[in-house]
C-alpha cells in the first residue's frame, strides 16, 4: 500500500508564511558521536527557556545535540499576535531543516500538535509527544471544569491563563513554581482557537516512529487523552504518575527525559 504524501500544497503557495524571527537555544555533547538532533517545541505560552531549564543540558550530556525553539510570539521569538497554527508549523520545519543532522522532534502540550502538523512537511527521524494537547473538545471540558477563569477568556481572543496547580505537582517548591509561572506568555489569538478547530493533520512524512508520555494527574489534560494519542500511532502512553503537565520543570523532570532517551538508544537503536 502507498502512503500518499502531498507534494504541492496550493494555498501555501499562494499565501505563504511570513517569515519571523525565532529564537533557538541549544546545548551540545562535549564528544561529537554523530547521533541525530533533538528539537523541542514548547506549548502554547511557553518559550524555549522551559527546556532550558534542565532538559537541553541532560540532553547533551547524554550524547545528542539539543535545540529548543520559541514559536513566534513566544519566548525570545518575534511578536506575532495573528499567528496560526500552519505559522508555528512553519517555524518548526524551517528550524528542524537548518539542523546538521535529519532531527527528533519532540513537542510538549500544545506543541506536540504543532509537531504533528509539521511531521506532514519534514522527514523526523523521530517524534515525541509530551503531555500532549491535541485540540479536542474533551480537553477543552477539562481546561473549563478545573481552571474556568483562566479558559474562558482564551475562548473569546483573551489569553489563556494556567495555573500553579494546573503545570506542576505539589512537590515543586513555590518559589520555582510562582517564577515559572511568572515567565508565560500566549499564544497568537487564531492559534488559541485553531487548537478546537483545526483538521487533522496530514499523514507524516516516512512515518517515524512516535513515543507519546504523559501523567494521569496532568490537570490540563484527561488521561483518556493520553491513550487515545498514544493509539493514534499503534501504541500506549508512557505513564509518570505525580507529576503535572510540565514535565520538563517539574520536580522530577529527570525521569520523563531519561524515557525519552532511552526509547531512543534501545528501542529504536537507528537513530
Amino acid at each position: 500500500m502507498t502512503e500518499r504524501v502531498r507534494i504541492m500544497r496550493a494555498g501555501e503557495w499562494a499565501h505563504p508564511v511570513r517569515p519571523a524571527r525565532r529564537e533557538v537555544l541549544s546545548a551540545l555533547p562535549e564528544l561529537e558521536a554523530g547521533r541525530p538532533p533533538l528539537l523541542f517545541v514548547p506549548g502554547f505560552g511557553h518559550g524555549a527557556w522551559a527546556f532550558a531549564e534542565h532538559w537541553l543540558e541532560h540532553t547533551a550530556r547524554r550524547g545528542f545535540p539539543a535545540y529548543a525553539m520559541s514559536l513566534r510570539g513566544h519566548g525570545g521569538s518575534e511578536p506575532a499576535p495573528d499567528a496560526t497554527l500552519r505559522a508555528y508549523a512553519h517555524d518548526v520545519t524551517q528550524v528542524a531543516a537548518s539542523l546538521p543532522r535529519q532531527a527528533v522532534l519532540v513537542g510538549h502540550g500544545a506543541g506536540a500538535l504543532v509537531v504533528r502538523h509539521a511531521l506532514a512537511r519534514y522527514p523526523a527521524r523521530a517524534a515525541v509527544l509530551v503531555a500532549p494537547v491535541l485540540g479536542d473538545w474533551r480537553t477543552l471540558g477539562t481546561a473549563l471544569r478545573r481552571n474556568p477563569a483562566g479558559t474562558l477568556p482564551a475562548l473569546v481572543g483573551g489569553g489563556l491563563r494556567l495555573s500553579r496547580r494546573q503545570l506542576f505537582s505539589p512537590e515543586l517548591a513555590d518559589a520555582e513554581a510562582r517564577r515559572y509561572v511568572s515567565r508565560l506568555g500566549r499564544a497568537g489569538r487564531r492559534a488559541q482557537w485553531q487548537l478546537l478547530t483545526h483538521r487533522a493533520p496530514e499523514p507524516a512524512v516516512g512515518d517515524p516512529p512516535v513515543l507519546v508520555l504523559g501523567s494521569p494527574d496532568d490537570r490540563v489534560l484527561p488521561p483518556v487523552a493520553l491513550t487515545r494519542a498514544a493509539r493514534r500511532h499503534g501504541g500506549a502512553p508512557l505513564l509518570f504518575p505525580g507529576m503535572g503537565h510540565d514535565l520538563m520543570l517539574d520536580a522530577r523532570w529527570r525521569e520523563p527525559i531519561d524515557a525519552i532517551l532511552d526509547w531512543l538508544e534501545k528501542e529504536h537503536p537507528a537513530v
